[in-house]
Formats: structure tokens, C-alpha cells, sequence
């Protein structure tokens, strides 16, 4: 689906669920029911099936949720590796369990991006950037989809 549809099909006032898959962890950001700013949200670590979808289930009624937004890491060529095949695998399994529409954002050097803000701007450790960086970069990648929608407006 391109952003364009999910605009189309998006019911108002719901959020959106940034996902910046990881095989260990996933880092997770949801924006305002006006889809206008990412919040970093929470880290999942993952453990089981079972367990992680509860957990997205959770965090999708809690929130709101409308629709997600997964950051795709694309290679710097613009082609897919495996690890955005692993996304776009986890994203249709995930989709049979959730039934919420979903994009792919590009999602290229977004942790770098966050990194050094969190090492520049804030000063944080190494230590207290590992804690935050995964949801940090869920942020990053969903405030970028949703700039992207606004500015279709």
C-alpha cells in the first residue's frame, strides 16, 4: 500500500503506530489521534510470537491505532536486503492478527540520524542512548510518514 491509499482508507482521529522492526527488539512510536507528531513510545523485546502480538494488540487498543507505519531498511542503492524481506514478512504475518492497513517507510540511516541527536543535542551515554534509540528511531521513521500525510493535505 502507498501513502496515498492509507490517507484514503485511515479512519479520523485514529493513530498511527511507527515500527522500527528488529529481531531482538522493536522499537515502537505512536503519533496523536491528529496524526501530526511521533512520539517515541516503548521498546519491545522480543521473546515470543504469542507474546509480542499481545503486546502490539496492547499498545493498539490503548493508542488508538488506525494503521502502522513499518521503517523498511532499505540497502543505500535503494534495493532490499534480508532483513527488509524479515520486515515485510513480519509485517503480513502481523497483518493477519491486527487487520490494520500498513505502509513501508524508508527508513535508511534513521538510527544514525537519531544517534547523533541523542549524542549531539542531548548529551546522552552510550548506555542511556541503548535504552532509547530503538523507539527513538520508530519516531523518527513514523514523523517522517507523517509529514509526508500532512503535507498531501
Amino acid at each position: 500500500m502507498e501513502l496515498n491509499e492509507l490517507k484514503k482508507i485511515l479512519p479520523p482521529y485514529k493513530a498511527l503506530m511507527g515500527i522500527d522492526y528488529g529481531s531482538k527488539r522493536m522499537g515502537i512510536a505512536v503519533s496523536d489521534l491528529l496524526r501530526g507528531i511521533a512520539t517515541s513510545y516503548k521498546i519491545i523485546y522480543r521473546s515470543s510470537w504469542q507474546k509480542d502480538v499481545a503486546e502490539i494488540k496492547r499498545i493498539v487498543t490503548e493508542k488508538e491505532i488506525g494503521g502502522i507505519v513499518y521503517g523498511l531498511p532499505l540497502q543505500m542503492n535503494g534495493e532490499e536486503g534480508e532483513i527488509a524481506h524479515e520486515v515485510r514478512a513480519f509485517a503480513e504475518k502481523l497483518a493477519k492478527e491486527l487487520l490494520l492497513p500498513y505502509i513501508f517507510w524508508d527508513e535508511r540511516l534513521s538510527s544514525s540520524a537519531v544517534e547523533n541527536f541523542l549524542i549531539k543535542e542531548v548529551d546522552l551515554s552510550r548506555q542511556k542512548r541503548q535504552k532509547v534509540l530503538d523507539s527513538s528511531a520508530a519516531a523518527y521513521i513514523l514523523q517522517g510518514a507523517l509529514d509526508a500525510l500532512n503535507y498531501q493535505r
